[in-house]
């Protein structure tokens, strides 16, 4: 194993550094120019990762961005069609209506811009670790402000609510009607569906949602509401994911499975408590580790493990973490797979369990630096946090360990008081750190043997928006599960923050070269329009075009060498208002089908609440 010593990263960073919002101090880092002078290229990024910053501030503690509602810590941006409008936004958390186009917090939150309540980003480009000689940098990211720890809230009953069909029209006695659930337990019968002609006769827009479909656009497949009764601050979703013909999804108190083809479920898994935790991913058989509360009072902990078979929904193997010492189980955990493992990581502990069976592989490991959290997929990464003298200095280190028995291969440390924040990818490693009291970003690209391959530095008039969605825990968080970003073998894929207002709103993504650090080239979205990466496919950039102004969202790809996003799969445009409606959406696209689940079921009222849309899908 390779234990380097802090590694100062070359100069340069995402971008020139952006001055932090007003009324915040502009800090002067190594080889940064005196305030009000931004550097050509920002600072180099941190060489060693240090702890997770702690949440500060009223509502459950955890600091929120300004104009952000409060509401157990999910950040909420509000967007130019924030109000009551066109597209019907359902309510988040506490109530707020979130526009259509909200944006999704980066590392530091994001301040809205005057006017139109925009996030200003800041350019990672603050000081990255790296080979010798390097020095400290400034903020490649403009404008992020202070990191955002949010609370995670309890979650998930699958919303196994009425589902509409809506491939074509029928009779109107079929229509669906979402009842309310007494026990606050997800159904375990098939939701009815609308199963009519598809040619549209004039009915409603949610009885026939192909009546408006032009050529070459796609059919709505079905369109599924919430019915399941809900605590009264509502439930994060998790997931979805698809499974072979399955699409799954959990909320609350259970995880429920529907046929990808109309919508109707096929299996229900009960849980004693609230679902607490997920990975972003399953095992490549359709397996998965969930996190349960272990007991329903507010003094439940999220400790209790259980496997589930995603084909049949039948439960696996169930374990409670085990509680090593005193401050273990003092913040929520964050679940991660890798091949048959899945990771288990908190603040000051660390385990991991065979998917399979649920063995033991590996626990707490000896010595100063502790992994808090992990990145799964391919390769297994671990973000470890060290014990220093100085809490607001934090050392934290990256490494690749094996994941059958947790031995690093190799580890890589950023420079003091750079904290590592996200895993943008695993295969090629791209790095997300930030230094919260400085307001600063950075984003480095590892070699696979952990040196330095290049800090990422973007031009200066571009801000970046990777959206990581509400995936933080109480004083701990997920590594991975970010969208906006994607990456091949030397290149990295990143969207931009929209670049104007109103209907007009439009974005790009930039491509990054991972051995120079520096653009290659930019494409533009389809206008007034935006875009943001989901993965690779088949060579090209996976795409989700969102939907706009009486503009159809759908799936794209980009060609490596860029030019103009191509059309996989056209949205209606006569159903954007509904596509947009969905708070803090999911996009998931699986053999020609794309679903959109929203990441959030809240309302202000029952009646509301069994009202909501909770999950879409759309294909040919």
């Amino acid at each position: 194993m390779t234990q380097p010593p802090s590694q100062q990263p070359p100069q340069g960073g995402f971008g020139a550094p952006q001055e932090p919002p007003q009324g915040s101090p502009q800090p002067t880092a190594p080889g940064q120019p005196p305030q009000g002078q931004p550097p050509a290229q920002p600072p180099q990024m941190p060489a060693a990762p240090p702890t997770p910053p702690p949440p500060a501030q009223p509502g459950y503690g955890y600091p929120q961005a300004p104009g952000q509602a409060p509401g157990y810590g999910y950040p909420q941006q509000p967007g130019p069609y924030n109000q009551p409008g066109p597209y019907g936004q359902q309510p988040g958390p506490y109530g707020q209506q979130p526009g259509p186009y909200a944006q999704q917090p980066g590392p530091y939150g994001q301040q809205p811009q005057p006017g139109y309540g925009y996030p200003q980003q800041q350019y990672p480009g603050a000081p990255v670790p790296g080979g010798p000689g390097g020095t400290g940098g400034g903020n490649p990211f403009k404008g992020k402000p202070a990191v955002i720890i949010g609370a995670a809230v309890a979650a998930a009953i699958v919303i196994a609510g009425g589902v509409f069909l809506a491939t074509s029209g029928g009779d109107d006695d079929k229509k669906p009607a979402a009842q309310a659930s007494n026990d606050g337990k997800a159904p375990t019968g098939s939701p009815s569906v609308d199963e009519g002609d598809g040619n549209g006769d004039g009915r409603q827009a949610d009885d026939d949602l192909n009546a408006g479909r032009k050529s070459g656009e796609a059919k709505v497949l079905w369109l599924q509401k919430n019915d399941v009764d809900l605590p009264r601050n509502g439930a994060d979703v998790y997931g979805p994911w698809v499974v072979g013909d399955t699409v799954v999804k959990g909320m609350y108190r259970a995880v429920s499975g529907y046929s990808v083809a109309d919508g109707k479920q096929k299996w229900t898994l009960k849980l004693p408590a609230d679902m607490c935790a997920a990975p972003s991913q399953t095992t490549t058989d359709g397996k998965i580790v969930i996190g349960v509360k272990n007991g329903t009072t507010d003094k439940a902990d999220c400790s209790d493990l259980q496997m589930i078979d995603l084909n049949t929904g039948k439960a696996g193997w169930k374990k409670s973490i085990k509680k090593n010492g005193i401050w273990d189980m003092m913040s929520d955990i964050s679940l991660a797979i890798s091949g048959d493992t899945v990771t288990v990581g908190r603040t000051s502990n660390s385990n991991a369990y065979r998917v399979s069976d649920g063995k033991e592989l590996f626990g707490k490991p000896a010595g100063n630096c502790q992994p808090f959290a992990f990145a799964g997929g391919p390769k297994l990464i671990a973000a470890s946090s060290c014990r220093t003298e100085d809490l607001d200095n934090p050392q934290h280190q990256i490494q690749e360990i094996d994941p059958a028995t947790g031995k690093p291969k190799w580890t890589y440390r950023p420079a003091r008081g750079w904290e590592i924040d996200r895993v943008y990818s695993v295969s090629p490693l791209v790095v997300s750190l930030t230094q919260s009291e400085k307001k600063k970003w950075s984003i480095l690209a590892i070699k696979e043997n952990g040196t330095l391959r290049s800090q990422l530095v973007g031009d200066k008039g571009d801000k970046f928006a990777p959206d990581c969605g509400s995936a933080f825990a109480i004083f701990g968080k997920s590594l991975d599960g970010c969208v906006g970003v994607a990456a091949d073998a030397n290149t990295f894929y990143m969207a931009t923050e929209p670049d104007s207002s109103g209907t007009a709103r439009t974005n790009k993504v930039v491509a990054f070269n991972l051995n120079t650090g520096k653009p290659k080239w930019k494409a533009a979205a389809p206008a007034e329009q935006t875009m943001k990466p989901l993965r690779m496919e088949g060579g090209n950039v996976l795409l989700y075009v969102e939907a706009g102004y009486n503009k159809g969202g759908g799936i794209a790809t980009l060609a490596p060498t860029g030019g103009a996003p191509q059309m996989l799969l056209r949205h209606q445009e006569s159903t954007s208002q509904i596509e947009s409606s969905f708070y803090n959406a999911k996009i998931v696209y699986a053999d020609g089908r794309s679903f959109i689940a929203s990441g959030r079921v809240s309302a202000s009222n029952d009646k509301e609440e069994l009202e909501t849309k909770t999950m879409m899908a759309f294909g040919k």
